[in-house]
């Protein structure tokens, strides 16, 4: 009797699962090295399924047998019309009775090359080859779970002459466990993603969804996840696919249109990673220039944002920026990101410093992430890097869910912990704490965040300026740039359009708060010479932010806590909040002061503290070395003019100040050694007294002279003296001593006034040059004023 023959009619399959792309897949016990997924998608099939079962990852359809066959199972003899159909019908049966397959050898004819005979083997079948070759030069990260256990159950098929395949062997026994029915889909050989299926994914992907939530929407569509025929890891796999595809289309449109800005401006900058020939995989980075003239200005802190590289964005976009003069974040420049390798990371960072005139920032803000940090490790070796601490607190309320639903209190709680220690010390017993009440010691994600902890906790990180207002703020920089703009439905397509309207928006709010700087006047509320200072200097906003620590002050009380030499440290604290004290080492001859609270370091404006030390040792204007640039009207501006907003009243108020707590402090110093005995007491009289006269004498012949309109008050009388001497032409006499002292002391007065003169010739100056700064900036607001009226109009 002649074998039956099965015969099975084979259709075209579709896309699939993406094959070894889903890493995850250790995570439910299959080995993605050699499954059936790997071999030749099937080219047709006998019957079209619904429900989600089949077989390959490859196909949109699924193989299964007809009728009664799905209760056959293989014997030896048995034919079928060819070898896809002979693999289609040993996977229908593994689902069915609970395991997967793959493709393990086959034998060529040596007349044409032609497979001729192929063993479908189970996938636990063999042992993992553990090649020393290929592991010895570098170290596995990730390990995955073994799943081949030697299992001997396969199906061998060989072509007869006639051209059909026929069984010639079949191995039933397996030698572990079966999977049930409600398992079987994740088994990779019974893994797929079907045509409707897809559309739902593109269709949910486009709006802006994960893969997380794509699955919840599909196992609810669907009945259950076995209904649904594939995992997480192949949604996941299937859509960063779909993104690949799509982005190598839309690369080539964004290359042009940076050949286009280059060309029409030469200072506009962009590189690709590799050759021009390999862009569509390569990462892409550019700079325009008005991005690295804010780098110039404003580069001391930087942030590298990759929010929109997760699955809720599409683009794989990251934007450098920073924190301009009105505390408005700024750009320095873009990447597109294809390729997220450490390597890929180091020569992103390494082309932006070079766009960037090779000047490493101070200070560098990231999110979370390994890979980067061991970038920024080797390009920026003297940078200080920080975690961006709200990406943290979001990560937190994934990783510890569990503990917010049981706990309403422990945000509160863990909030407090990161943001309000004043001290290293204060901060450790609170985390401590922390963990022991939430019963969190041996929390793995926690854990690891305190080993970080110097990268992203603001007690370790206030001694490095970030360009904050505050410890407890959020970076204005971070993520914030292109929000309303960029969002999770933004394609490339949509990109460049959006990107200008962003650039354009950014520019017109700069301008706009130039124009109210320069031209309306804070309201004061103190009568301090140093409020009227600050106004005049910086930008409204920081002068806003300024003017409240300095009314704060008048909470504050300021008192002596030791003395040493020259540096006197003043304990600090608000009327009637005496357990809660500030230190300020204040350095009385060169006028610098340093606060436990560290703000100026971290954000550049002085703090209450040391105003309020300012203000009891008398120091009525801000020393110059207080006062950031960056942070000024002029920020902007190339004409560097220390003094330009201090006249000479500034000048003498400072010089005057610095006189007065000099001789102070060096008095007080000889007041506390001549007042410990009887002699030194007397010493220290006699000396005193001797200085007074002394002094008496220099104020005689100094005359306190004046200046009256930029003269000295009495000149008109040596003028007219001096005028007479000349008219009358005395014959010369020999002078007494007397005569030659009272010469000297007139041609020092002359020499006095003469450098006088020239201080206030010299302020003019500054002046004229200040008006000449503040009226081009001027012009140049009214310049973008038309340029934005031009643009609306048309």
């Amino acid at each position: 009797m002649d074998p039956e023959i099965l015969e099975f009619d084979i259709g075209l399959g579709g896309g699939g699962s993406s094959g070894r792309d889903g890493d995850d897949d250790a995570n439910i016990g299959l080995d993605v090295d050699e499954d059936m997924a790997d071999s030749p998608a099937p080219s047709s099939i006998l019957a079209s399924n619904s429900n989600g079962g089949g077989f390959g990852t490859g196909g949109g359809e699924i193989y299964l047998p007809e009728g009664d066959l799905l209760d056959l199972e293989p014997y030896e003899g048995m034919e079928f019309e060819s070898e896809e159909a002979a693999k289609a019908f040993y996977n229908s049966y593994a689902r069915r009775v609970g395991f997967s397959t793959r493709v393990s050898s086959s034998r060529r004819s040596r007349r044409d090359g032609a497979i001729i005979q192929r063993q479908f083997v189970c996938a636990k079948e063999g042992f993992r080859n553990l090649n020393e070759k290929r592991t010895k030069d570098r170290e596995i990260k990730r390990p995955r779970t073994i799943t081949r256990v030697g299992c001997k159950a396969s199906l061998s098929v060989k072509v007869q002459d006639s051209g059909k395949w026929v069984v010639s062997g079949f191995v039933r026994e397996h030698n572990h466990e079966l999977v049930p029915p409600d398992q079987v889909h994740c088994l990779r050989s019974h893994r797929q993603i079907s045509g409707p299926a897809k559309t739902l994914i593109d269709t949910l992907q486009a709006a802006g969804m994960g893969p997380r939530r794509i699955m919840s929407a599909l196992i609810k569509e669907y009945g259950g996840i076995s209904k649904v025929g594939f995992t997480e890891v192949d949604c996941r796999n299937y859509m960063r696919n779909n993104r690949q595809r799509s982005l190598e289309g839309d690369i080539q449109l964004l290359l042009d249109y940076l050949r286009q800005m280059q060309a029409e401006n030469p200072n506009f900058f962009f590189a690709v990673q590799g050759d021009e020939d390999q862009a569509l995989t390569s990462n892409v980075f550019w700079a325009d220039p008005k991005s690295r003239m804010n780098y110039t200005y404003f580069g001391d802190t930087v942030t590298f944002d990759t929010t929109y590289r997760s699955n809720r964005y599409r683009l794989p976009f990251a934007p450098f920026t920073g924190v301009n003069h009105h505390g408005q974040p700024v750009l320095f420049g873009c990447a597109f990101l294809i390729n997220e390798s450490e390597a890929s990371f180091v020569w992103l960072f390494k082309t932006w410093l070079m766009a960037m005139s090779g000047r490493p920032p101070v200070s560098i803000t990231t999110d979370h992430d390994a890979v980067i940090r061991s970038a920024i490790t080797q390009v920026f070796p003297e940078t200080r890097h920080r975690f961006c601490k709200w990406h943290i607190f979001k990560k937190c309320q994934e990783k510890l869910s569990h503990v917010f639903l049981k706990h309403p209190m422990f945000e509160a709680d863990f909030h407090k912990c990161v943001n309000l220690p004043e001290s290293i010390e204060e901060f450790e017993s609170c985390w401590l704490s922390l963990v022991d009440r939430y019963e969190l010691r041996d929390h793995e994600w926690l854990q690891m965040m305190y080993n970080d902890r110097r990268h992203w906790i603001p007690v370790y990180l206030r001694d490095t300026f970030f360009a904050e207002m505050s410890i407890t703020q959020r970076s204005d920089s971070m993520n914030s740039y292109f929000d309303g703009f960029v969002n999770a439905s933004t394609n490339l397509n949509q990109f460049f359009k959006l990107y200008e309207k962003a650039l354009e928006s950014r520019n017109e709010k700069e301008v706009k708060a130039d124009y109210d700087t320069m031209n309306t006047s804070p309201a004061l509320k103190t009568p301090s010479p140093m409020e009227k200072q600050a106004s005049e200097l910086y930008t409204r906003k920081l002068f806003t932010r300024f003017q409240e620590e300095l009314v704060g002050t008048l909470t504050f009380m300021a008192s002596k806590s030791d003395d040493d030499d020259d540096v006197i440290t003043y304990q600090v604290a608000k009327f009637g909040e005496d357990h809660k004290s500030y230190y300020v080492k204040f350095n009385v001859l060169e006028m610098k002061a340093a606060c436990s609270c560290q703000m100026f370091e971290f954000s550049g404006l002085l703090c209450r503290h040391v105003l309020a030390v300012f203000r009891v040792t008398n120091v009525l204007t801000l020393p110059s070395h207080y006062i950031l640039k960056r942070w000024t009207k002029n920020a902007r501006s190339s004409v560097i003019l220390e003094e330009r907003s201090s006249d000479v009243y500034t000048n003498y108020l400072e010089s005057h100040t610095v006189r007065y707590n000099t001789l102070r402090h060096e008095t007080f110093k000889l007041v506390d050694e001549g007042s410990k005995a009887l002699d030194t007491c007397n010493v220290a009289i006699d000396a005193l007294q001797q200085a007074a006269k002394r002094v008496a004498l220099a104020t005689k012949n100094e005359g306190r002279a004046t200046l009256v309109n930029g003269r000295i008050r009495g000149d008109s009388a040596r003028d007219a003296s001096r005028a007479n001497t000349t008219n009358h032409k005395m014959p010369c006499q020999p002078l007494s001593e007397d005569d030659m002292d009272k010469k000297i002391r007139e041609l020092t007065n002359e020499l006095d006034y003469a450098s006088r003169k020239c201080e206030v010739y010299r302020s003019n100056l500054l002046s004229v040059l200040k008006d000449i700064e503040d009226h081009k900036l001027q012009l140049s607001i009214k310049v973008q004023n038309i340029k934005i009226s031009m643009k609306d109009g048309l």
